[in-house]
Parts: structure tokens; sequence; C-alpha cells
């Protein structure tokens, strides 16, 4: 062009890379939260991770201002939504909803000993806590705890027990039970909690574990009996039933958790700004309540509790983590 200036490469080139850097500038100045945040379920839709994952992200959006869509990512027991969590930019646009399975039990018993969750996610906050509670067959010969350990003993390996898969809560809760009662029994994975009732009622098991929420109303109908509910103290929602330490098994707690985690890496005032959020969201009282009717309590906590509890269970569940992968094999 005459009369102009003559752009060179070296010129262009510095253009380009002023205007990469204002932009990325302009990008970094955002407050957070700026765009969609994406919450992963590590289970199929209906399931009471997703169910509780819906509850507190629909608030939680209004809280935060921004959408939040829900992406459900089930296999592995958890390790698929876990490695994609990890895997993720460590920005706050990328959440995992999870619970004591996925979070610390799976990890613990399985041969993904590659994948450290406390090393490769960071905590954000704790939802709900809940106790598994150990139900029999009413028609089976033990109408007490210290009856089924009696009845085990005297039969060592003729009883089963379920589970909802090699390395869920319920399956670890069957091994800790032999560890502490020392009886022998035989672990029956099956797909999903409908799936281990009906193995129940069927006879091809003779006990296993479920949380609170599905044993009152099964209990009413006579087609399962609690025994013990592995708890410090009995649940308000189901008070005739006794703890384990009740019935002669100390030391016998089993808590069910949901929570939620970041990647690692992830700014510690974005995170505190999620558990602030998260917090606000389960203050609501039409939260808690809803949230509460599916049968655990509500648990907010700091970043710093949820990050203590985590380091708890997991050095709880690797005491048995060798003997559920012996189960397995």
């Amino acid at each position: 062009m005459e009369g102009g200036p003559v752009m060179t490469k070296w010129s262009i080139a510095a253009v380009t890379a002023a205007i990469v850097i204002g932009t990325a500038s302009a990008g970094a100045a955002q407050p957070y939260p700026s765009r969609v945040i994406k919450a992963i379920v590590p289970y199929t839709a209906g399931g009471p991770t997703d169910v509780i994952t819906r509850i507190i992200t629909k608030r939680l959006s209004e809280v935060l201002g921004c959408p939040i869509i829900i992406e459900n990512r089930p296999g592995a027991s958890g390790m698929i939504a876990n490695r994609a969590v990890a895997a993720a930019e460590p920005d706050g646009y990328t959440l995992l909803f999870g619970n004591t399975s996925t979070f610390v039990v799976f990890p613990a018993v399985s041969h993904a000993r590659d994948f450290d969750v406390l090393r490769r996610l960071a905590p954000v906050a704790r939802l709900l806590q809940g106790y598994e509670v150990m139900v029999v067959d009413p028609a089976g010969p033990a109408k007490t705890l210290p009856a089924f350990i009696a009845y085990a003993k005297a039969h060592p390996g003729a009883l089963n027990y379920g589970s909802v898969g090699f390395g869920n809560l319920t399956h670890v809760a069957g091994e800790l039970l032999k560890l502490r009662a020392g009886i022998d029994l035989q672990h029956v994975p099956y797909k999903g909690a409908p799936e281990v009732i009906a193995g129940l009622l069927s006879g091809q098991v003779q006990m296993n574990f479920t949380e609170v929420s599905g044993v009152v109303p099964l209990a009413r109908e006579g087609k399962i009996r609690p025994l013990a509910i592995a708890s410090e103290t009995r649940d308000p929602k189901a008070p005739d039933i006794p703890t384990f330490a009740e019935e002669g098994v100390p030391d016998f707690i089993v808590a069910t958790f949901t929570g939620v985690m970041a990647p690692a890496g992830t700014p510690p005032a974005i995170v505190a700004k999620l558990n602030g959020a998260i917090n606000a969201v389960l203050a609501q009282a039409d939260t808690r309540t809803m949230l509460e009717n599916l049968g655990s309590s509500v648990r907010p906590s700091t970043v710093e509790e949820f990050a203590a509890f985590l380091v708890a269970e997991q050095r709880k569940w690797e005491e048995v983590a060798p003997l559920a992968a012996t189960n397995a094999e």
C-alpha cells in the first residue's frame, strides 16, 4: 500500500501475541463463576447420588448466579468419573458429586492403586451423611444380631451376603463385619440395590447392608428384618433399630456420605467460594427437609473438616481393603 506502514511478519506476530495476551488477561479478570459449571455424577440418572446432586445444583445455580449442567458418568464403581474430573482444568468449572464408595472405598480395595483420590482431587464440601443397616430375611433363623453371629459361627462359610458390587460400601461393610465378629461369610455381588433385595427374599443371600432410607418402608411391609445400624447412636428415623455396639459388636461404624470434589490444584479462593455457596444451600430449610426425607442427615462442613473426614475414612477402609480384594478373587 503506497504511503502506508509496512507490516513485517515479526510485527504481525507481535500484534497477534499482544491480542492473545490481552484476551487472556481479560478472561482471567472475570469473576468466578462466569460460565457454565459441569457437575459430574459417577452413577446413572435416578439413583440416590444423582437425585441429591440435582436437588443441590438447582439451588446452587441460583446462589452462584450461573447455570450448572449434570453429566452422568457411571462405570468402574466411580473411577471413570474420578479420573474425568481429575483430568479436567482446575478452574472450578468441573465438580464431582460422589459418595463413600467413589471417594474412599473403591479406590482402597481396587487394583487401581495409581489413583490417589486425596492427591488427584480437592475436597470442597460434605453434603449428607447416613449409616448402613444390616438386614436379613424375616423368615430366616436369626431374629437378632447375636443370633446371626452365633449361627454363622456354627455354620462357617454357609451364609452369603449381598452387595451392590465389588468395591461398593455394601461390599466392604460385609468384610468389616466378618473381621469384627470373627465369622465367615461368602460375598455375592449384584448390579444394584433392587437386585440385592430380590436375592435376599429369594434366599440367594441371607444378609445385606443398606441405607436407612431403604430399610424403613421394606421393614414396615415385613419384607426385611433390620438387625443393627452401624452408627454411634440410634437413628431418629428408625429408633427401634439397635446399634452394633448395643448388640455386642463394638467399633462398627459404616458411614455413608455424599460430598463434592474438584480437580487438584483448583485455587483455594474458588474452593472456598464453592464451599460457602454449598453450605448456604444446605442451610435453606426447604432444601434441608427435601434432602433429609431421602434418609440421611445434612452435614455441612468447612473444606478443612471435609478433608480431615476423608483422611480418617480412608485409613479405616485400608484395614479392610486386603480382605475385600481377596474376597473378590
